[in-house]
């Protein structure tokens, strides 16, 4: 009997309850001896043998001392057994939930690694399901919606256009992944704006040069700041949010960025998080081509914070009269800000064309900020 225990190599599709029958079948016992045996019912027993009752430890215990091998055996034997029937069920489920794909930007999260590549046909449309609630970290599409399509109320956007949830909430989501690694104190106010200062100091630097000490003033106030690709129908170039009572998060795309759009658009998110602190369920969205008609009164207060302070208003007067790039230059200097924020501004208030100065402009490209969450998700 324990040769025949020792050698079996289950299949562990099948019921525990098929190595009891085979060792009933060894012993030539019927269903009934193994009932008196145990101190079960006849019913029990089949129950048992047919998978439809588990083995449960009290069991897995009178197993052990009637019909050998040990307690572990048998309830390892069922736990892998259950598993196995739980993934059978999930392959059905994923299989009736394919459609939900329609509501996400499925290619481009593969384009960015935040789930494997593979052909969206019916074989691997499961795979791709499974990935993606994975990603988000919910349970079924319907936990998704709840969650993120319900989150859709607190949005404050720009434009009233941003409207693909789907998108929105991909974008949203590596944002919080990205966070999540993040081990920072909480948030300090007087903290905050002293490093905001700071923040402003470097906008004379060069882009390598900033960007992980941008980072770093943050995080030390207690703001997370976090660099993400675009994902294109999200049409969303940055973010404020809190993600806890003592965590604000600012959340940038980079999506077609100059210097001088980022640290406006930058500033803008930081003025969210000192302005809006009250507002802590509110998810200011920032669209990459917001116009002048901005949809909420706190985007307009954001955007007369950051642009006030970049160039004060007392600078106002002057400003207009800058014709030239060398007045250009000695405006910038003066204030302690780079020149591309100052063209900036003018081409914004239309007192040069778009096409002047252009030189002053450097061109951010996005820092390797989130992994490939695919390759995550199967380690």
């Amino acid at each position: 009997m324990m040769n025949t225990l020792q050698a079996f190599s289950p299949d562990w599709v099948s019921p525990p309850g098929e190595t009891i029958a085979d060792l009933l079948e060894e012993r030539d016992w019927t269903q009934a001896q193994l009932a008196e045996r145990l101190g079960y019912t006849t019913k029990h027993i089949s129950q048992l043998i047919n998978g439809k009752a588990p083995i449960t430890e009290d069991t897995a215990l009178k197993l052990e001392r009637v019909l050998g091998s040990n307690a572990v055996f048998w309830l390892n034997r069922e736990a892998q057994y259950r598993a196995e029937v739980a993934k059978i069920e999930e392959q059905s489920l994923l299989l009736s939930w394919v459609d939900w794909l329609d509501q996400l930007p499925v290619k481009d999260l593969m384009d960015q690694g935040v789930i494997p590549k593979c052909r969206l046909d019916a074989k691997h449309k499961p795979t791709v399901v499974k990935d993606l609630l994975t990603f988000f970290g919910v349970a079924s599409p319907d936990d998704w919606q709840k969650h993120y399509v319900g989150m859709q109320a607190l949005f404050r956007k720009t434009r009233h256009d941003q409207c693909d949830v789907g998108a929105i909430s991909a974008w949203l989501r590596q944002g919080e992944i990205a966070a999540e690694e993040l081990q920072i104190p909480k948030y300090q106010k007087a903290k905050f704006e002293k490093a905001v200062q700071e923040l402003r100091k470097l906008t004379v630097l060069e882009p390598v040069e900033f960007l992980p000490t941008i980072k770093q003033l943050c995080w030390s106030a207690g703001v997370v700041l976090v660099f993400v690709p675009s994902v294109p129908r999200a049409r969303t170039s940055g973010v404020a949010r809190w993600l806890n009572l003592h965590k604000p998060l600012i959340q940038l795309s980079f999506y077609g960025k100059t210097n001088d759009k980022f640290w406006f658009n930058f500033f803008h998110e930081v003025a969210h998080i000192l302005l809006h602190a009250d507002q802590k369920k509110d998810i200011f969205l920032d669209d990459w081509e917001q116009g002048e008609k901005l949809e909420s009164q706190q985007e307009r207060e954001a955007n007369q914070w950051a642009k006030t302070f970049l160039i004060p208003s007392e600078y106002d007067a002057e400003l207009l009269d800058l014709k030239t790039k060398d007045a250009v230059t000695k405006f910038a200097a003066m204030l302690g800000i780079h020149p591309a924020i100052v063209v900036g501004r003018l081409q914004h208030d239309k007192r040069i064309s778009m096409t002047w100065m252009n030189e002053f402009k450097q061109k951010i490209e996005i820092p390797t900020e989130v992994d490939r969450f695919g390759d995550r998700q199967r380690s």
